[in-house]
């Protein structure tokens, strides 16, 4: 199927060719006819398989036919919750790429910033919001916005709305939606709860299940590096000095861990920046732009921060630190290989983490190439204590896997032991 096929205006289509999309992906060529015919929608999809399209152009598709037969003052009559800021910003682009050649207007609102500029454009009127779920309640309770003539109602990434807290914010919000409107529902995981909400707001929607996250994105090569935790900064530096990493998203699991990574490679003469939800909404934002615009080549992100972020021919994506959720690492990855573009993901894996990367390979049902030809192996060392007659005189052996660094490791870890032994004896 390719989009000349699909039932779509001509300014849609034309701004469709201008961005050079031919072919829709699996989820588009499902969705947008349903929804043109005005089905209700539950998307199981994860970032990166072209679902902001999927309902985005059936959306202005909808709102443009309605315009013609009436033309009156603009109301909001779409309105699209997104988790983040970031992806927020993302999906009101796409309206505004997809909708170019329309005479619609979007906006999209979010906390962190002054409220008035965003007041101020919606007393002029619009007619598709793209929120978050915070700063739009505020606004609502503060009466500058009015959902009663929403007919599109569009809650994307509901799982994470789910682990950020805020799906009592979200349930506040249906509240002041219209009952008759057509609901599109996207989340990458349904968790009971989650489940529960998708099935109180939509109607005998048609439900499509594109990526499940137990399958990983096979054009993305993946390289795993078993690393001590205290060698996971020099083997970053030691990576990112080879110039063929164009561009590379770090994942660190903590805000305080992204920021140290940053400070080690600033000293080291590599620039990165970091985006985390202790940065402003303004240094997110210049942090962001600077790494879509090639001006920065490293960015270290949180998970939370960087939800949503879209960057075509990103070349690498290296989890500094691994996920606790398995499926968060196939989200991870997927930022990489995007559009049929090839990709790297590398993961750093230290002894503690082990059973974090079993749980990974147990959900991709994939082994990741490991690559030991590295200058920082992990050290694998335990220690066993054989206790002679004589408990005041210890006797241990040292069993060590893999390489050691060097001897003087080795000795501190027979010392910590004897005093740990001289402890117990007391």
């Amino acid at each position: 199927m390719l989009f000349e096929d699909l039932n779509l205006i001509e300014p849609i289509k034309k701004a469709i060719k201008t961005k050079g999309f031919v072919k829709p992906t699996p989820i588009q060529s499902r969705a947008i006819p349903s929804l043109l015919k005005g089905m209700d929608l539950l998307g199981c999809a994860q970032t990166g398989t072209g679902k902001t399209a999927a309902f985005a152009i059936p959306i202005l598709q909808g709102i443009t036919l309605q315009h013609k037969a009436n033309a009156s003052r603009r109301q909001i009559q779409a309105l699209i919750i997104a988790p983040t800021r970031e992806l927020a910003i993302q999906i009101a682009d796409s309206f505004e790429d997809y909708g170019k050649n329309l005479t619609l207007k979007t906006l999209v609102i979010y906390g962190g910033v002054s409220q008035n500029p965003q007041t101020k454009d919606l007393t002029k009127g619009i007619d598709i919001l793209v929120a978050t779920p915070g700063r739009l309640l505020d606004l609502i309770n503060q009466r500058y916005v009015s959902l009663k003539n929403v007919k599109y109602f569009v809650l994307d990434e509901a799982d994470h709305m789910l682990d950020m807290g805020m799906l009592q914010d979200v349930k506040k919000i249906i509240a002041h939606l219209p009952k008759e409107k057509q609901t599109m529902f996207f989340s990458a995981t349904m968790p009971a709860e989650i489940e529960k909400l998708a099935n109180s707001i939509l109607k005998n929607p048609i439900k499509i299940m594109v990526t499940p996250a137990s399958s990983t994105v096979e054009i993305i090569e993946q390289e795993l590096y078993y690393v001590d935790n205290g060698n996971k900064v020099n083997l970053l530096i030691d990576l990112l000095k080879n110039k063929d990493i164009i561009s590379a998203l770090v994942f660190s699991r903590t805000k305080h861990g992204a920021n140290r990574i940053v400070k080690n490679l600033g000293k080291a003469g590599l620039v990165a920046e970091a985006i985390h939800g202790n940065k402003s909404q303004t240094a997110r934002q210049l942090a962001l732009n600077n790494f879509k615009e090639r001006k920065t080549r490293i960015l270290v992100a949180t998970d939370i921060a960087a939800r949503g972020i879209d960057i075509e021919e990103l070349s690498h994506v290296i989890n500094f630190d691994l996920p606790e959720v398995p499926e968060t690492y196939v989200h991870r990855i997927g930022r990489t290989g995007r559009a049929s573009h090839g990709g790297t993901a590398i993961s750093f894996c230290s002894q503690a983490e082990k059973p974090l990367l079993k749980s990974i390979q147990k959900l991709t049902t994939k082994f990741i190439v490991e690559i030991d030809d590295h200058p920082y192996p992990l050290i694998e060392t335990s220690i066993e204590v054989i206790v002679k007659s004589d408990r005041r005189k210890p006797s241990m052996k040292a069993v060590t896997q893999g390489k050691p660094r060097n001897s003087r490791r080795n000795n501190d870890i027979k010392k910590k032991v004897v005093k740990t032994e001289k402890m117990r004896n007391n």
